[in-house]
């Protein structure tokens, strides 16, 4: 389809692009890569009255390492030069970026755009989760920073504000005594996420679990913390049998999600497995 008539601004900088969004009072959509919002446009189920391009904003791109040894990941990074920067190190980042669409989503879709864009079944937000990284939001009144838990509210809703721009994405320094990996159950045609599950696993100094971070896509209307399988890990001895129990915690608290690809039954079921799943390779990971 053909997507309704709308204005098409190309800011040179960031303070034009602020200003624009600025002026557009919630009118317009933010496009980088373009790999989410000009298919909703498409089919009509999007139709801003303005495009702002922030495509040459090169400022937002690229990976540099904070003095206090964090990631400073631009809006505007592709997956792939995310997974070709430091941020590799991190397993769950390695095992999910190869996993998300294909080749040109990989090397056109920007790891800003997905947070932002913030779908239910996008793999990149259980893993910033699990990370329990930080953002960067600008807009003319200011900048601020945004935790990431309680940052996705609901499909496609986030806490960022109409006339804020996501400019950074804060990844913590890595941990010797963590593990960690992202699993999921993928659509096959689409490659969304049924279920995804992001685990980081700190192990403790006499052996056994310190405590672990564990967050998963495509069961409910936004991705999420498991806390409760995360206070089921912590202090426990890693055994196969207290990974599975704690595993069982993993759609508690969520109105699970039942579509044409997995009823509720089954997604709910999929989230126990694939934690599990997570949760075994990340602690492997930390004892290799």
């Amino acid at each position: 389809m053909i997507p309704a008539a709308f204005d098409y601004r190309r800011p040179r900088s960031l303070d034009e692009a602020l200003a624009a969004l600025a002026e557009s009072d919630g009118s317009a959509k933010v496009i980088a890569g373009g790999m989410s919002i000009l298919p909703l446009m498409k089919l009509r189920l999007a139709s801003p009255d303005s495009l702002i391009d922030i495509g040459r904003l090169d400022d937002l791109k690229g990976v540099r390492r904070m003095d206090d040894g964090r990631l400073a990941v631009g809006a505007l990074t592709t997956y792939a030069e995310l997974l070709e920067s430091p941020a590799r190190h991190y397993g769950l980042l390695r095992d999910a970026l190869p996993q998300i669409g294909d080749l040109q989503v990989r090397n056109r879709g920007t790891v800003g755009g997905a947070i932002a864009h913030a779908d239910p079944a996008s793999d990149l937000p259980a893993c910033l989760l699990a990370l329990d990284v930080e953002l960067v939001a600008r807009s003319v009144r200011g900048e601020r920073t945004i935790p990431i838990a309680g940052f996705f509210e609901g499909a496609f809703t986030t806490g960022l504000r109409e006339d804020e721009l996501l400019t950074e994405i804060r990844l913590p320094g890595g941990r010797d005594d963590a593990g960690s990996a992202y699993v999921s159950l993928q659509n096959p045609a689409s490659g969304y996420a049924i279920v995804g599950v992001a685990a980081v696993v700190f192990g403790a100094a006499g052996g056994g679990i310190a405590g672990a971070a564990v967050a998963l896509t495509g069961v409910a209307d936004a991705a999420y913390r498991a806390t409760a399988v995360e206070a089921a890990l912590a202090g426990s001895d890693g055994s196969p049998a207290a990974l599975a129990a704690a595993a069982e915690h993993a759609a508690d608290g969520q109105t699970v999600n039942g579509d044409i690809h997995a009823d509720r039954d089954y997604r709910s079921r999929m989230a126990v497995v694939y934690t599990r799943r997570a949760i075994e390779t990340a602690l492997a990971r930390l004892s290799a």
